[in-house]
Order: structure tokens, then C-alpha cells, then sequence
């Protein structure tokens, strides 16, 4: 009987591992790649990118004329009397007037203060900015899909240790009630171990309900249907080779929010270089070719026709605005003054985290040393305490005690494995080097 419940758990747990590994093997280059075509939050940074590009045009800035058609229509019916100097006098009611204006005019401003430049680069440095911002919405979501999925690792590894510790269960109760059987046991073991395969299959069953609602949230991460199947690797694998100070090198150009910082004082810059502008005059010129017909039907001339080109230049100086002009600068250069300090408070929080990131880092990588060291021997005495308790000589809580020693182990090891992983990926998210 004892063979037969073996026979039957292991053709069970095999089973369950083929049906999952015949799922479609996601892999996270394969996942990163997807949130790259799908995420919803990447294609409105892209989106939001393409305006800044679009809005990179010197028309925008005042460079370039504007041309403009016109056409004016007025008519009047009024009761008119005129006076002349002859002593006379005229008179109609109703009397029509017609007015008919149209042409084509062109303004142009060809200075004013070199603003429509300064308007231009802080254009260009606004898409800078949204190339940065994007880059920020791309890592943090590759970080984001890494963390899922390594997740999804992890509680893969501890559903093979929970299906382990089912096996050998299910082993413990046949022999159990094989020693029930032939009276070298109670009826109280043969509980203990039913109790205790119930209380496995629990576990599993909580740790199976993890596991597919992690898998729903990579795929909602994934703008994907939540319901699509996958599976994922069987094992992690960690670079060990990360040094902070060229981690630190690293993020000093290619960290997004300390780039954002960097750009935000250079668009602050050239709004003071705007605002100067103001001190100097604005020059235009403007021509214009119109048409006018008008009617009337009182009056020395009762029709009349013009046509022409009409030219010439405007210039204006503020020469006193309430010291608005003071003030306005004063501002500006305060507003530069504080994106100098936010760069240098990223700067130290940076470096912070960095520091603090890059120990937790080294602590994981001794971490897993250590859990893999104590899963060898939690195994090694689970193994020994299989054997004593087939020949009856050690006590029911003594193996389920290295049963659950082994369980542990092997998910210590995990865990231990797990949060390396997610040290690596924040050092790696914080020096603006998560690959995509």
C-alpha cells in the first residue's frame, strides 16, 4: 500500500510539472519587451514626447511672418442732410452707404531682445526633459516587471518545496498506517499524520493562489489580458559583480531624475534670458496690399476705388512698467537658485541610496551562501530522519520537525535569493542601467 500512495504522488506532482511546463516559457527580456509595446503609462510619456518635438519649430517662437487675409464689409441705411458751403443743402432718407475692404497683410518682428532664441533652446531643452521623463517611466516599469516576475520565480521555487513536503507526507501517513496495521503503531500517529498532510495541503493550496494572483498582476503590468498563461523560469540568476563607485560613476549621467534636475535649472536659465529681453525694444515691420470700394448714395463722391501696397515699421521700449521688470528677474534668478540646490539634494539622495542599496546588496549575496549551506543539511538530516522513522526508532514530532526544517530552508534560500535580486535591480534602476 505504501507503494502505491508513493507511486501514485509522485505521478501526480510529475504531472502538474508537465502541464506547467508546457505553458508558453515567458522570459524577461520577453516581458520587458511586451510592457515596452503595451504599458499604457510608456505610450503617454511617448505621446507627451512627441509634443515637446512637435512644439521644437522656430514659427512657434515668433520667427517666422504672419500673413494674414482680410476682408471687411460695412454697409449703413441712414437719413442724411448735408450743409454746403455754397448755403444749399441735401437731403435723402434712406440713404445707402456701401464700404468694401479686402487684401492681404504680412507682420513680421524681426527683434525683440533675442527672447524668440531663448524660446527656441528652452523648447529643446523642454524635449530633453521629456526624453528623460520618458526614460524614467521606461525604467521604473522595467524595474517594476523585473521585481513581478522575479516574484513569480520565487513562488514557483516555494510551490516545488511545498509539493516536496507533500510527497513526503503522503509518504509518512502510508507508513503509518502500514505501522497501524500490523500493531507497531496507534491510531494517534496515523491522525498526527493526516492532521499534518491536511495542514500541506493547505499551504500548497494558499501558495498556488499566490502564485496565479502574482501572474494576474504581471499580465495587468503587461497591458495584456489577465487570464493569458505562462510560466516562468525555474531559477534566479544574480550578477555578483556590481561596484558601487562605478555605480555611483554611472548614475552621476545616466540616473533620469538627476538628469531632470540638471535640465530643469537649464529651462530655468533661459526663462531669466526671456525675461531680460523685455529691456531691450521690439521691432517690427508690416506691409500690406488692400482693395476698398465704396458707395454712397449722398454726397460730392457717390463711388469711389483704392488699391495698394501699404508698408512700414513699428519699434517699441518699455521705459517704466512699475518695476515689474526688477522684480520679475530678481524671481527668475531665485527659481535658478533653487533648481541648484534641487541637483545638489538629488545628488546626496542619490548617493544615499546608492550606499545603502549597494550593503544590502553584499548582505543578500552573503545571505544566500548561508541558506544554501543550511538547504544541504536540512535535506541531509530530513533524509537520516526518513530512514529512523521507517524503522520506527524516532518519534513522530522529531521527523516533522526536519520535515519542516527542510521546507524552511529551501524557502529561506529563496527569499535569500529573491531580495538579491531586487537589490540588484534597484542599484541598477537608481544608475540608470536596467537594460531595455
Amino acid at each position: 500500500m505504501t507503494l502505491k500512495i508513493i507511486i501514485k504522488s509522485l505521478v501526480l506532482f510529475f504531472f502538474c510539472i508537465l502541464k506547467v511546463d508546457a505553458q508558453e516559457i515567458l522570459t524577461p527580456q520577453d516581458a520587458i519587451k511586451i510592457a515596452l509595446e503595451n504599458n499604457f503609462e510608456i505610450k503617454i510619456a511617448t505621446n507627451n514626447l512627441t509634443i515637446d518635438k512637435t512644439n521644437v519649430a522656430v514659427g512657434n517662437v515668433g520667427m517666422l511672418p504672419t500673413v494674414t487675409a482680410s476682408v471687411i464689409d460695412n454697409k449703413s441705411v441712414q437719413n442724411s442732410s448735408q450743409t454746403l458751403l455754397s448755403g444749399g443743402s441735401n437731403q435723402l432718407d434712406n440713404a445707402k452707404n456701401n464700404s468694401l475692404t479686402y487684401g492681404i497683410g504680412l507682420n513680421w518682428t524681426i527683434f525683440d531682445g533675442f527672447m524668440m532664441f531663448a524660446k527656441l533652446d528652452q523648447l529643446k531643452e523642454l524635449e530633453k526633459l521629456g526624453e528623460a521623463q520618458l526614460k524614467l517611466t521606461v525604467i521604473t516599469k522595467v524595474s517594476d516587471v523585473n521585481s513581478t516576475y522575479f516574484y513569480l520565480v520565487q513562488q514557483k521555487q516555494q510551490l516545488a518545496a511545498l509539493d516536496t513536503t507533500l510527497v513526503i507526507s503522503n509518504q509518512r501517513l502510508a507508513l503509518a498506517q502500514n505501522r497501524f496495521t500490523i500493531g507497531k503503531a496507534s491510531k494517534l500517529e496515523v491522525l498526527n499524520a493526516q492532521v499534518d498532510l491536511n495542514t500541506d495541503k493547505v499551504a500548497l493550496l494558499r501558495q498556488k493562489e499566490l502564485y496565479a494572483n502574482t501572474k494576474i498582476l504581471l499580465n495587468q503590468i503587461l497591458a495584456r489580458d489577465t487570464k493569458t498563461e505562462f510560466n516562468v523560469m525555474a531559477e534566479l540568476t544574480i550578477d555578483e559583480q556590481l561596484i558601487l563607485s562605478e555605480l555611483s560613476s554611472l548614475a552621476a549621467k545616466q540616473n533620469p531624475q538627476l538628469e531632470s534636475q540638471i535640465i530643469g535649472k537649464r529651462v530655468s536659465e533661459l526663462e531669466l534670458k526671456q525675461i531680460k529681453a523685455a529691456r531691450y525694444p521690439v521691432i517690427s515691420v508690416n506691409t500690406a496690399y488692400n482693395i476698398r470700394e465704396t458707395q454712397s448714395s449722398l454726397g460730392f463722391v457717390t463711388q469711389s476705388n483704392s488699391k495698394g501696397l501699404n508698408y512700414g515699421f513699428s519699434a517699441s521700449l518699455n521705459l517704466f512698467d512699475g518695476l515689474s521688470q526688477n522684480r520679475n528677474e530678481k524671481i527668475a534668478k531665485i527659481q535658478i537658485e533653487n533648481a541648484e540646490l534641487a541637483i545638489e539634494q538629488q545628488n546626496i539622495s542619490l548617493n544615499s541610496l546608492l550606499a545603502t542599496s549597494y550593503q544590502t546588496y553584499l548582505t543578500n549575496l552573503e545571505l544566500i551562501g548561508l541558506e544554501e549551506t543550511n538547504e544541504a543539511i536540512a535535506k541531509q538530516n530530513l533524509e537520516i530522519t526518513l530512514d529512523k522513522y521507517r524503522i520506527g526508532t524516532i518519534t513522530t514530532l522529531e521527523f516533522r520537525t526536519a520535515q519542516l526544517n527542510y521546507v524552511n530552508a529551501k524557502v529561506r534560500y529563496s527569499n535569500a535569493q529573491f531580495q538579491a535580486k531586487l537589490s540588484e535591480i534597484a542599484l541598477k534602476e537608481l544608475a540608470g542601467t536596467l537594460k531595455y
